[in-house]
Parts: structure tokens; C-alpha cells; sequence
């Protein structure tokens, strides 16, 4: 298996991302004004974008190509997205996904930024959706002897 490296994407390359979820059947699309990462081997296959919200930042698109689930690889490439994020991340998913983020540092959250607040109610409409949130000033403390792993 190839090496990965974990590295944001220019705004040059967003079009990449954006046929990668395609190619994936994904519906998901590279947000206009996130911070895109991807997890590359010679093609991507992982990606993630963090748009920024007041007090942190809302993770979205976080996609691993079949072949290469079970890898660890969304820890990888979260972990070094956020690696210097300050604030809070938050992301919305459907309920059955709570415990793959419960791993990766999440907790379910009830207080949402007022602008994701309205875009989870809009969103919980049509499907099921669960808000959690991850502090990362609290995780900056813990990092050194945590060897909590996915």
C-alpha cells in the first residue's frame, strides 16, 4: 500500500475534491469558503473541509474512498487538519454514525453557533441528523500521553 500524506488543498486544486466525492457517488461538494484536506496516496482518497463559524469551525465532507476504509485514515486526516484549530469543531450526522465520532473526540452538543443552529433545523426536515462538537483547547491538553486509537 502506498504512503499518505495528509495536506490541505490550494483553491486551484478544489475542482479535484470535487470529483473525487463524484467519483465516489457522493453527494457532497467542496465548500466555497472551507479549509479543504485531503488524504493522497497518488490520487486523494480522503477528504474533509472546515468552513469557519463563530468561536471554531464546522467539519464537512468527511469522505474515505471505499477501498481504503478501516485504515484509520479519517482520524489521520482529521488529526491533521485540526491539528493547530483553535475553538470548537462541530459537524452534523446521521445518528448511526455518533460512534465512530465519539472516537475520534466528539461529543453529541446541543449549543450550536446561531448560524448552524438554523441550518440543522433546516436539514433535520428532511433527515435525521445528530450535532456534535469536539473542543479543541481541551484535546491540546490531553494530546502528549493520549494513545486513544480508531
Amino acid at each position: 500500500m502506498p504512503s499518505l500524506r495528509y495536506c490541505p488543498l490550494t483553491g486551484l486544486e478544489r475542482p479535484l475534491l470535487n470529483k473525487f466525492y463524484k467519483s465516489q457517488h457522493s453527494p457532497m461538494r467542496a465548500a466555497t469558503d472551507g479549509q479543504l484536506w485531503v488524504a493522497r496516496a497518488n490520487d486523494i482518497v480522503a477528504a474533509l473541509c472546515l468552513s469557519p463559524v463563530t468561536g471554531g469551525r464546522w467539519l464537512t465532507g468527511l469522505w474515505v474512498a471505499t477501498p481504503w476504509r478501516g485504515q484509520r485514515i479519517a482520524r489521520h486526516l482529521l488529526e491533521a487538519a485540526l491539528h493547530s484549530a483553535q475553538g470548537t469543531v462541530w459537524l452534523f450526522c446521521h445518528p448511526d454514525l455518533q460512534h465512530f465520532y465519539n472516537r475520534l473526540g466528539f461529543a453529541p452538543c446541543m449549543h450550536l453557533p446561531a448560524a448552524l443552529g438554523e441550518r440543522l433545523a433546516r436539514y433535520q426536515r428532511s433527515k435525521p441528523l445528530l450535532a456534535m462538537a469536539r473542543n479543541q483547547s481541551s484535546l491540546a491538553e490531553s494530546r502528549p500521553g493520549n494513545s486513544t486509537s480508531v
